[in-house]
């Protein structure tokens, strides 16, 4: 505890001095929010969506690593309490709660060289970060690090202490699940290979290699390789994984492989001498990788890099203004707008070359091909804040998903570097396509979509990646439990919900017949509800209710029959798509809020999980109730959304939580996937003021104004759009971004 309060202490320290003359967005941002209490977010360098992320790696490593990714299922390559420093990571994931990617690690040291990674990690302080930027001091070396990114490469200066230092790159170790790398010198300054990544959420099939290129600004005095020598044991000749050694290739200088390999450029160095080392990385070639890195970084030039990041930030960030508010709330917004635009990256490479979705075959495009779509995450709501702040990157991503399904038959899932990881469940790209698509965003094939969507909604189970139960879900009106653990429940929600958006789009294409079939299915979650216990409740094959039945079972992430990630509180109201339908099932408004403030009082809400974080906005459906919303989203934005490493109640979930809080402070919420509304409740700003694409929007800005006598008024006492007063507390996309002002009169 006191090495965190002593550690934060500094960040903090350093925070005020930029915070201090803080007039742009970008100085708000915090990168260290996060980065413990599984938040997995990490302070790397980055730009906004870009591919290459450069971060420290501390959860490798020695006795003392209080989280060794070696000795836990851990999944990110920073922990902020962590102090053990054993390179920068190159191509990383932020807010995901799978291991993968972490690899091409790059390390600086100085006297004798030392290549085992267990030995040459480093202690560290005098750490800080900004957007595009890192720093460190290894404490153990005496050596200043910092990197900075392009949107496909990274950079990263080294300053060295008098005597012998050492530039190391590790191929062999990373967060991946994944072994094996080659390697091949280019010259003294120049080493190029490839590492292979993948097995992401125990799909041993979502495979994939990374290229990469490297530079150093200055030729070393020697350059080498290692490799581990693992000794063979028993009678069976097996590896033995705990005993290898080291080897060096001194003279050694063409090409190596395996699976704990480096290489190393050892240095005299005078006292402040820096050395600059340059990566270029690419998920179609070795040659792409030289190619992206001679465009985004045709020189060694940190400054310049450090500066251009800080600039692609600061547009991006300065999309939405907010004023008022405390110098914390004010970071709480940035860093969570700054993490929700670290997903999904861009793939393809400076001349449009990106591999196809499982084929691997080497396409082109002319616009930005996306990847990282952690959808049953982030179909909630990030891609409905992309498509009214950023819609031009949404429009993309629409079309990257379409054309995955012409490469692949498929949309995406939870895809990753063109592998499908089929992580979590339903259907998660249509509520995310129809959303777009009932917004105004149309620069795409909406009926290749449709038919890409019908045929996930109807394919046989055998035949069908996304709904591998539609058997059940089409004959039965469910998915029944058919083992203790199998998730049955929270598949049939995600498929109601994605067939309440396809019956919405059915709907509007005039395909009356298919609109009616799946909006029919999209109530079949009567079929769960259980008046016993007032919940939904797993059920078996002949119809029956599994039991016993406790649906509490499932806290703190135990296993729970027929629920995902949670127990039956956490998603007996997750059917946004018929809220009054649900109510009525439960006895009327009266009952279904008092157990729904119920979950709240009785702390079986669970901020840290996508079933149930609409739940605050579902008072607002009932006249009389909506101050319960204000109340609630209120006070879990204090209590959960901070500014410190602990500031996210649980993994980001590649900007989900972050979208949620930026959503509730400006004041609404798009609680229903798929339908074009949003409920109001109580902005934390006095102004909001987000700035509208006219390519897509009849206005170039949409102003959110809230009046309040004192700071503790949460209540809203009246609202108003344009002047004419709003009796209703959700609000139309096309009424809010049609609209100029929004106004809101607190008490």
């Amino acid at each position: 505890m006191k090495l965190l309060n002593k550690g934060f202490a500094l960040a903090l320290s350093l925070f005020a001095l930029i915070g201090a003359k803080a007039q742009e967005p970008v100085d708000y941002v915090n990168p260290f929010i996060g980065t413990t209490n599984y938040g997995t977010t990490n302070p790397g360098a980055i730009c906004p969506n870009g591919l290459m992320s450069v971060v420290p790696f501390n959860v490798m490593g020695s006795s003392e690593n209080r989280f060794d990714k070696d000795k836990q299922w851990w999944s990110t390559p920073y922990e902020y309490t962590n102090k053990f420093f054993t390179g920068y990571s190159h191509v990383n994931l932020s807010g995901v709660g799978c291991p993968d990617m972490g690899s091409l690690l790059l390390m600086a040291t100085s006297g004798d060289l030392e290549v085992d990674y267990t030995k040459y990690g480093s202690a560290y302080d005098q750490e800080s970060a900004t957007p595009g930027y890192y720093t460190n001091f290894l404490t153990k070396y005496g050596i200043k690090t910092e990197v900075s990114a392009t949107p496909r490469t990274g950079i990263t200066r080294f300053t060295f202490p008098a005597g012998q230092g050492n530039i190391l790159l590790n191929l062999g170790e990373g967060l991946t699940n994944e072994t094996g790398a080659y390697m091949r010198r280019v010259s003294d300054t120049e080493v190029e290979g490839m590492k292979l990544l993948g097995s992401f959420c125990y799909n041993p099939q979502a495979v994939f290699p990374i290229y990469f290129v490297m530079k150093v600004s200055k030729k070393p005095n020697q350059v080498g390789y290692w490799k581990m020598q693992r000794p063979m044991t028993g009678v069976e000749a097996e590896w033995d994984k705990d005993n290898g050694q080291y080897k060096l290739y001194t003279k050694y200088a063409k090409d190596i492989a395996g699976d704990d390999i480096g290489c190393y450029f050892s240095y005299d160095t005078t006292a402040g001498e820096v050395i600059e080392v340059q990566m270029g990385v690419s998920f179609v070639s070795i040659e792409n990788a030289r190619e992206n890195l001679r465009k985004e970084q045709p020189a060694f030039d940190f400054e310049k890099t450090k500066a251009e990041a800080r600039k692609k930030w600061n547009d991006d960030l300065s999309r939405i203004m907010v004023e008022g508010g405390t110098d914390d709330e004010k970071t709480i917004f940035y860093t969570a707008l700054y993490h929700m635009l670290i997903h999904p990256n861009i793939l393809q490479d400076v001349n449009g070359q990106y591999p196809a979705m499982e084929t691997g075959e080497i396409l082109s495009t002319k616009g930005d091909r996306y990847t990282v779509f952690s959808l049953w995450d982030t179909y909630r709501n990030v891609h409905q804040l992309l498509t009214l702040v950023y819609p031009e990157k949404q429009e993309q991503m629409l079309n990257t998903m379409l054309d995955m399904y012409r490469e692949h038959g498929w949309f995406p899932k939870w895809e990753l570097f063109g592998r499908e990881t089929l992580t979590m469940e339903g259907d998660p790209s249509i509520p995310v396509i129809v959303d777009s698509w009932m917004k105004g965003l149309r620069n795409f094939d909406i009926n290749l979509a449709y038919e890409g969507m019908y045929k996930s909604a109807t394919a046989p189970g055998k035949d069908n990646l996304m709904r591998p139960d539609n058997d059940d879900y089409t004959g039965l009106g469910y998915v029944a439990l058919r083992e203790p653990y199998d998730n049955s429940v929270s598949h049939a929600l995600e498929y109601y919900i994605a067939d309440h958006s396809l019956s919405q789009l059915a709907e509007a294409l005039g395909k009356k017949e298919d609109a009616k079939l799946f909006k029919e299915r999209s109530l079949n979650y009567k079929n769960y509800y259980c008046k016993e216990f007032g919940t939904l409740r797993p059920k078996l094959p002949d119809g029956k209710f599994y039991g016993p039945f406790n649906p509490k079972q499932g806290e703190n992430f135990e296993p729970s029959p027929g629920f995902h990630e949670g127990n039956s509180w956490n998603y007996t109201f997750y059917v946004p798509h018929d809220v009054y339908g649900l109510a009525k099932l439960m006895g009327g408004k009266k009952n279904f809020v008092n157990k729904l403030q119920m979950v709240f009082d009785e702390n079986l809400y669970d901020p840290a999980n996508e079933p149930d974080i609409a739940y605050p906005y579902l008072f607002s459906y009932f006249k009389g109730e909506e101050w319960r919303t204000q109340k609630e989203v209120t006070r879990l934005l204090k209590e959960y959304f901070k500014n410190n490493p602990k500031g996210i109640p649980g993994n980001d979930d590649t900007g989900t939580m972050s979208a949620w809080a930026l959503f509730s402070m400006m004041g609404f919420y798009p609680d229903c996937p798929g339908s074009p509304e949003y409920t109001l409740t109580t902005p934390t700003f006095d102004k909001v003021t987000i700035k509208l694409d006219k390519k897509y929007y009849k206005n170039d800005e949409l102003i959110i104004e809230t009046k309040r006598n004192n700071p503790s008024d949460i209540y809203i006492k009246d609202m108003k759009l344009d002047g004419k007063p709003l009796k209703k507390y959700r609000i139309d996309h096309k009424d809010l971004v049609e609209g100029n002002k929004l106004t809101f009169e607190l008490k």
